[in-house]
């Protein structure tokens, strides 16, 4: 079982080029269902039934797994299945026709635009680091990128004439995504004055730096809207993707095309841009509920 697991993750990685944190949880997933599988005594994959596949299910929501994990699984498990009968090393998919359990999709934690304002105000551009801070914020809620994204950016990726920066997202699918002028201010002064301080006699291609001259980390970022949701007294839940969620939603509310959000986020499934019109819906709602007169 172990031997296929290795094909199937290799399969994934060269052929549909796969990122590593992806591949990591595709092992991980099965591992758990290959252990199962050794505890009810199966040696062999041909042995593998819908049943089985089922019964593996209940027990990871027994264990206490949410119904979003359990669906991450079993398409793990239907992946590997049918990678196993393409290359006839099984004769019938077992997985094919089991149904996922019903997801429920949590709405992103939004910030309204006055609330945007008040965090992307909150640095003070005469710090060199709360420069880059400012640069930072300013990018992420201009262009919608991931945090990921963000820190990985190249110096190579941004073109400041235009106004876009080129991401490379999940599976290094490569999108170029505009910014407007705000974001090109603060972009240029951290560049003109903050960039060069941190870098100071070294090399690196990375755009957002360190003190150290190293580029930022996720951890960073996060520390950094974090930092800033309080000076800006914001009390509602921040994520480091809050800036995310928040673009999404305020150019859908606005009147963007969905698929062109779903474009500028760099998702492949047009249903996860789509919950970003329920958050539109839900806000819409409140007002009614606050300003009718008859609520």
């Amino acid at each position: 079982m172990n031997e296929l697991i290795e094909q199937f993750l290799s399969y994934i990685s060269v052929e549909r080029g796969m990122a590593n944190n992806t591949l990591s949880s595709y092992k991980r997933d099965l591992s758990r269902f290959a252990d199962f599988l050794k505890s009810r005594k199966i040696d062999s994959i041909d042995k593998v039934s819908r049943q089985l596949i089922n019964t593996f299910m209940m027990a990871e929501k027994e264990r206490g797994l949410g119904s979003n994990s359990i669906s991450r699984e079993l398409a793990c498990i239907k992946s590997f299945f049918k990678f196993l009968l393409k290359e006839n090393i099984i004769k019938e998919d077992a997985a094919t026709i089991i149904e996922s359990p019903k997801l429920w999709k949590k709405l992103p934690f939004t910030l309204s635009i006055s609330e945007v304002e008040v965090l992307l105000n909150a640095p003070n551009v005469r710090d060199p680091m709360e420069m880059r801070d400012k640069a930072c914020l300013e990018l992420m809620y201009a262009t919608g990128m991931r945090v990921s994204e963000l820190v990985n950016l190249k110096m190579d990726d941004i073109n400041m004439g235009v106004g876009f920066a080129k991401c490379f997202g999940k599976g290094s699918k490569e999108r170029i995504v505009p910014f407007g002028k705000k974001a090109k201010e603060s972009i240029e002064r951290y560049l003109e004055k903050s960039r060069p301080q941190f870098l100071k006699k070294n090399i690196s291609n990375f755009l957002f730096l360190t003190r150290l001259s190293k580029p930022m980390s996720r951890q960073t970022f996060w520390k950094i809207i974090k930092r800033y949701a309080k000076v800006a007294k914001i009390k509602k839940k921040i994520t480091p993707h809050s800036l995310r969620h928040s673009f999404a939603t305020h150019i859908l509310e606005r009147g963007a095309d969905l698929r062109i959000v779903q474009e500028m986020l760099g998702h492949s499934d047009i249903s996860t841009t789509q919950i970003y019109t329920h958050v539109s819906k839900d806000r819409l709602k409140s007002i009614h509920q606050k300003f009718h007169p008859r609520p």
